[in-house]
């Protein structure tokens, strides 16, 4: 019976041992193998044995952490005191130098945050260091990639929470804001102002040429029907005298009618009002009509003369 106890205790102390040897890797992490005191190997994720009490495993998660490096004062360039917090994001490369070369990850990442926090902002005024986070983050993310990359890990990013200027400082920056969008207001108006006017004077010019134009285009519409007007009245005069001149030599008028006709004309002439009438240059022409009608008067006269004596006689 006692013996059965001692092989009972032994096999339970065995299995204890054995089971001691076996280690369950997750999938985010790595296994360090220090086999009597020395690094031995680096296992990857999974079922692994190791030889207990001779083999010792560490464990090292190799996910993406957070390092928050707490607020701190700044002076800026400017000499104006600011209060900074920013926050480290890294994740391990060489779990071997991570564990081995560095006693405290992350008190040494903190300390060389802080430190080149201030070298990065100090050279800076007020001003760029509130309007330049993005290069403020790349710039440390240079320095600390740099400074990090021999205990196995490689910053991601670096992000600048806050920065606070002090109470009386942000009174200022207010004033100078709310005088800046005040200048701004001015300006917007005064340019809107100006381009009213611009464009009112644009629409009043652009009236005036319209209705010049307007009336130009009257001017030659009004022109070209006074024109059109008087080529009608010549081609009907012209018509009219055409178709006098035609019925005067359709009706084969003698050189007798054409001179009482010439006649009737410079009584009509003689008639007006004017002091002084222009005759014709065609004097032989008048003399040779003159002396047609009195020999035709002289006729006429004879002829009623022998009239006169037949009568006379008979009776």
């Amino acid at each position: 019976m006692p013996l059965v106890i001692v092989l009972a205790a032994f096999a339970v102390i065995l299995f204890a041992v054995v089971a001691s040897g076996v280690k369950i890797i997750r999938p985010f992490e790595r296994g360090l193998v220090e086999r009597l005191g020395r690094y031995h190997a680096t296992v990857e994720p999974g079922l692994r044995v190791i030889y207990p009490y001779v083999d010792k495993m560490v464990r090292v998660d190799m996910r993406e952490r957070v390092v928050d490096v707490p607020p701190q004062e700044v002076i800026t360039s400017d000499n104006v005191v600011v209060s900074v917090d920013a926050v480290v994001f890294y994740e391990a490369t060489d779990p071997q130098r991570l564990i081995y070369n560095v006693v405290d990850f992350f008190r040494a990442v903190v300390k060389l945050a802080q430190t080149n926090l201030r070298n990065v902002i100090g050279e800076l005024q007020l001003d760029q260091a509130l309007s330049s986070r993005d290069s403020i983050n790349t710039s440390l993310r240079h320095i600390l990639e740099e400074a990090t990359d021999k205990w196995g890990a490689r910053v991601v990013r670096v992000e600048i929470q806050r920065i606070d200027p002090p109470q009386d400082v942000m009174s200022a920056m207010h004033e100078q804001m709310k005088a800046e969008r005040t200048r701004r207001a001015v300006v917007t108006t005064a340019e809107g102002q100006r381009e009213a006017a611009i464009t009112k004077a644009e629409g009043e010019k652009r009236s005036a040429i319209l209705t010049a134009e307007g009336a130009k285009e009257a001017a030659v519409l009004t022109a070209e029907g006074a024109a059109a007007a008087t080529l009608k009245a010549a081609e009907a005069e012209a018509e009219a005298v055409r178709q006098v001149y035609g019925a005067i030599h359709d009706g084969r008028p003698s050189a007798d009618l054409i001179a009482i006709k010439y006649l009737e004309t410079l009584q009509a002439m003689a008639d007006g009002q004017a002091t002084k009438i222009f005759l014709p240059t065609e004097a032989t022409a008048l003399l040779g009509a003159l002396g047609g009608m009195k020999e035709m008067l002289q006729a006429a006269t004879t002829e009623e003369a022998e009239t006169w004596s037949e009568i006379e006689t008979g009776a």
